[in-house]
């Protein structure tokens, strides 16, 4: 991974409505911070722009030292709601003040309303079972376990093997990495046929094959037979890009998933909740999974994820054997049940679809003036990426990506670090509260970075 400038230089000032600079970057006083953390905390915990959080409301992370950032990373895609909404905080304090700070599997009346909040959520009728968790990573360890025991019960051990796809992330647990699609983040599991195939995914940038007979030949080329197949798992967007499904694609898997009694689980860890314009992503393609995986933008706060399935695949496990030591935790399922309640209410859903079109328009737009070092632009709702190669080439470059991104946070404009194939990715998540106006401005911003950076 490329990294960042840690040696304080002079940059710009800046002062709009979303946007304050006013000290070196970055900030000297936050060097020793940073020199602290790095004696205890183990290296991959680094790679970051080198801010200092100190408060985040709204669509705005604030420094110690009086800097302002507009944020794009949602804090990587968790502040769907935005940060720090008293609506959050009230509901966590309520439950804090009562006290009532840990239940294990006991029943609190949050964890009530809450499982039948997000079955209602789904539209479904058959995703009528919902199982709360702490992280994204243990969402999709505990589907892959479900899919892989229907499987077993409906066809036998030879119905075992998990399809994912190449370029896929489903978390960093040791399930969830042989699943995903990254090779390089899975050397240190040494031996990874345990029946887990990938196959690739249609992207239509580096594989140009978007049809689903792709699909086929992958297996059949790893004798991978449908029989032999428990479920099939993917992001609903891969986080790579974001790379989406062709929708026949998507409806095509749906229906070969439902001809061969496979299991089909829809990773909406990162889309969940709004991101894409919709409640789930899943709905752009107009297919019903059998098991989804949510987080992150559960509770736009606190730890909490869960699965929500069929009732037939999530009842398989007896009372006591698929439990969670923090399942339905009060405090963030009252976080969750507050931030669900202000996406509906202040319809932040529509807001991510009312601004799909400002972003795609602006962000092709700076693809138009650099055409050759910007491979693709992806985008749909509030999530998008600019994919940054080495021109003429599919090859992405880190070096370039991590450059625009460090501009972008010299002038007050906040990025994670690139993600991606080999780091190419700039990535983009506004919070789904932002305004037209500041979704404007921080494009303004990006396009003066990329003009400095990658020149006319």
């Amino acid at each position: 991974m490329a990294t960042y400038c840690m040696d304080p230089r002079d940059v710009p000032g800046v002062d709009t409505a979303y946007r304050r600079i006013q000290t070196r970057l970055p900030v000297p006083e936050s060097l020793p911070m940073f020199a602290s953390l790095a004696e205890s905390e183990p290296r991959s915990m680094l790679g970051q722009p080198p801010v200092i959080w100190h408060r985040a409301e709204g669509i705005q992370v604030h420094d110690p030292w009086g800097n302002t950032w507009l944020d794009w990373s949602s804090g990587v895609l968790i502040t769907n709601a935005g940060h720090g909404r008293q609506e959050i905080t009230r509901a966590a304090q309520e439950v804090l003040e009562r006290p009532l700070h840990a239940t294990y599997v006991f029943i609190h009346e949050g964890r009530v309303q809450l499982t039948r909040l997000l079955r209602e959520l789904t539209s479904n009728p058959e995703a009528n079972r919902v199982f709360l968790v702490s992280t994204g990573s243990e969402a999709t360890e505990n589907a892959m376990k479900l899919a892989r025991t229907y499987g077993i019960q409906k066809g036998g051990r030879r119905k075992h093997v998990i399809v994912s796809f190449e370029g896929a992330f489903h978390g960093r647990t040791l399930g969830a990495q042989l699943a995903g699609g990254i090779d390089a983040l899975k050397e240190w599991i040494v031996k990874t046929d345990v029946g887990f195939v990938q196959v690739p995914f249609p992207d239509g940038f580096r594989n140009r094959d978007v049809s689903f007979e792709g699909f086929r030949l992958a297996l059949e080329a790893q004798n991978v037979e449908p029989q032999d197949v428990a479920g099939v798992i993917s992001e609903t967007y891969q986080g790579v890009g974001p790379n989406f499904f062709p929708t026949d694609y998507a409806q095509a898997l749906e229906s070969w998933c439902r001809e061969h009694d496979v299991v089909l689980i829809m990773d909406e860890v990162q889309s969940g909740f709004g991101r894409t314009g919709r409640m789930f992503a899943f709905e752009h393609y107009d297919i019903t999974p059998d098991l989804i995986c949510c987080g992150k933008g559960i509770s736009s706060s606190f730890p909490i994820a869960a699965v929500i399935g069929r009732a037939d695949i999530m009842d398989l496990y007896p009372p006591g054997s698929m439990t969670s030591t923090h399942s339905g935790s009060p405090v963030p399922t009252a976080a969750a049940i507050a931030n669900l309640k202000l996406i509906q209410d202040e319809q932040l859903v529509e807001n991510a679809a009312a601004l799909d079109v400002p972003l795609r328009d602006g962000l092709l737009a700076i693809q138009a003036a650099h055409p050759g070092p910007i491979g693709a632009v992806m985008s749909r709702g509030l999530v998008a990426g600019l994919l940054i190669v080495k021109p003429g080439t599919l090859e992405p470059d880190a070096e370039l990506a991590r450059d625009i991104n460090e501009r972008c946070f010299e002038k007050g404009l906040l990025m994670f670090a690139p993600v991606g194939l080999g780091g190419g990715c700039v990535k983009i998540a506004p919070p789904l509260t932002t305004p037209l106006d500041a979704l404007e401005e921080g494009i303004a911003v990006l396009a003066e970075a990329c003009e400095e950076i990658l020149g006319g």
